[in-house]
């Protein structure tokens, strides 16, 4: 394990049984109090849209914004976020998705996007992928293209990867810790 990812993974706090009973809540409000692994996280991911040419970060409702909104000051990119429907203003481009119990749309205003941006797409937890899924066809449909994915923590047993990577086309999904 790398010092970044012992750093994270320490100031991560497992709270049992929540939201519900047999579930382990992975708590990052530790590591975002914390000035030392916050910066550490940021930098990670800046270094993480450079490398893949991207030249905008999209944020993901809603700690995808807190992680996202960041990284981009750092990389000197925009930050565009990806809101559930009907929070943001004027026209936008929505995209309906498949929940485990029923559906749910995301959208993002249309004309913060252009055929020459790249996108790099930030939240904190991969789980499913049916979130980042949608996003990835919202951007393309948007007329981006998709840079990457960044997590800071992927839930493995979830088997978001597999089936994001299609969508993904051959872009990275880099996740900073796998749980």
């Amino acid at each position: 394990m790398t010092d970044i990812q012992e750093l994270l993974l320490s100031r991560i706090r497992d709270v049992a049984d929540y939201p519900e009973p047999g579930v382990m809540f992975k708590d990052i409000t530790p590591l975002l109090a914390d000035p030392a692994a916050f910066t550490a996280l940021t930098d990670t991911l800046a270094e993480i849209a450079e490398r893949t040419g991207a030249t905008k970060i999209v944020g993901l409702e809603a700690r995808g914004f807190i992680l996202g909104a960041p990284v981009a000051v750092r990389a000197g990119l925009g930050f565009i976020p990806v809101r559930k429907a009907g929070k943001l203003p004027g026209a936008t481009l929505a995209q309906a998705y498949d929940l485990e119990y029923g559906s749910a749309e995301i959208e993002v205003h249309a004309e913060d996007l252009t055929g020459d941006d790249r996108i790099l797409i930030v939240d904190d937890v991969l789980a499913t992928g049916g979130t980042a899924e949608a996003a990835i066809q919202l951007i393309r449909r948007a007329g981006a293209g998709v840079a990457g994915l960044a997590v800071l923590m992927e839930l493995g047993f979830l088997a978001g990867r597999p089936r994001l990577e299609p969508a993904l086309e051959g872009a990275p999904l880099e996740a900073l810790l796998v749980v």
